[in-house]
């Protein structure tokens, strides 16, 4: 960091009162079945779905977060995945099965249950959980990779993500953390993620090449595959490459494209290592995306700071702003499942 980059991460610019006003902006889209929007009248995805469960459990909106997952369970498809999106009125939008889309579940009740040790709950959820999980590892390749997707009857498309699998790695150990907690225990799904740790960290070029995308960077190190010097040496490779001065993290690496998502996960991921003055540098840069709702836009295009998609928020977005800081400042029980320099207690 420069001069200026490090004068900005000595200041805490995120309350407590702050962040609940970002989680009820985010309740406040909730349906009474219990999906949560991107935004007013905008479509559903099931991973972003539980991010935002994740945030509303970190600022103790306890409730809100098991109609979220209610309304996986009651949405599950009878093959364990969930379609990719869902409409405003609920209806399928985009039939494709995206297998991080399905496995982020088990990242979420994990989290669930760190912040409320709440076992009748793990135990209504462990068939979801199982079956979701059970899908996901049906698109694994003999290297241990994971298959991005596949259309609704066809055949999975031909090459695996890095972001994705990263992501997925995390989700399979913390899906095995719930099966310990409920004594029902799953070592295929540690071995599961074990092999996909090796595919990031010795046989790279196994993934679909996506440099351009910032979460190809800073995930391997967010989901806990790479840690230590390897994940510190990540960091700092492209830092300059994607980090723009004092607004946050590029989108992608030749776009002046701001995203407040994607600078909130790049500063858990300074968090994961220990480096807590960047994270909390990252985390301050979003708040050029705040508005006075509590809610957060999506992205801004600089120089001129053009919001970008026009007018948007995002529920997600503000999701992330609070898992951020939740990693920062250990809002809740659940602040360590993106950390790894000490063991998470159960």
């Amino acid at each position: 960091m420069n001069l200026q980059q490090k004068s900005l991460a000595t200041k805490r610019v995120l309350t407590h009162t702050q962040l609940l006003q970002t989680a009820n902006s985010i309740a406040n889209l909730q349906h009474k079945s219990g999906m949560i929007p991107w935004f007013e009248n905008g479509h559903c995805d099931p991973w972003n779905h539980v991010e935002t469960a994740m945030a509303l459990d970190v600022m103790g909106l306890h409730e809100n977060a098991i109609r979220a997952y209610r309304w996986l369970k009651n949405t599950q498809r009878s093959d364990g995945a969930w379609s990719n999106y869902y409409n405003f009125d609920e209806s399928v939008k985009d039939l494709k099965l995206d297998s991080n889309v399905c496995a982020y579940v088990g990242t979420g009740l994990w989290h669930h249950w760190l912040c409320n040790h709440d076992i009748e709950t793990l135990k209504e959820f462990w068939p979801m959980l199982e079956n979701a999980m059970n899908w996901v590892l049906r698109m694994r390749l003999a290297n241990g990779t994971i298959l991005w997707a596949r259309e609704e009857n066809d055949k999975p498309w031909d090459y695996a993500l890095l972001t994705g699998c990263s992501s997925i790695r995390h989700a399979l150990i913390c899906a095995a953390s719930v099966a310990d907690i409920l004594k029902t225990p799953k070592p295929q799904w540690y071995e599961a993620a074990a092999k996909i740790d090796f595919a990031i960290r010795n046989t790279p070029k196994v993934f679909e090449p996506k440099d351009r995308w910032a979460m190809d960077w800073y995930y391997p190190v967010l989901s806990g595959s790479l840690t230590g010097a390897e994940a510190k040496s990540r960091l700092e490779e492209q830092f300059e490459t994607f980090v723009m001065h004092d607004h946050g993290v590029r989108c992608v690496s030749d776009e002046p494209w701001i995203t407040a998502s994607e600078t909130a996960e790049c500063s858990m991921a300074y968090s994961a290592i220990g480096d807590f003055d960047t994270a909390q540098f990252l985390l301050n840069t979003t708040s050029h995306h705040r508005t006075n709702d509590g809610s957060y836009l999506t992205g801004l295009v600089y120089p001129n700071k053009i919001v970008f998609p026009a007018n948007e928020t995002s529920a997600y977005t503000g999701a992330a702003i609070i898992l951020a800081a939740d990693s920062l400042y250990s809002i809740s029980s659940g602040s360590r499942i993106f950390r790894y320099d000490e063991t998470i207690e159960n």
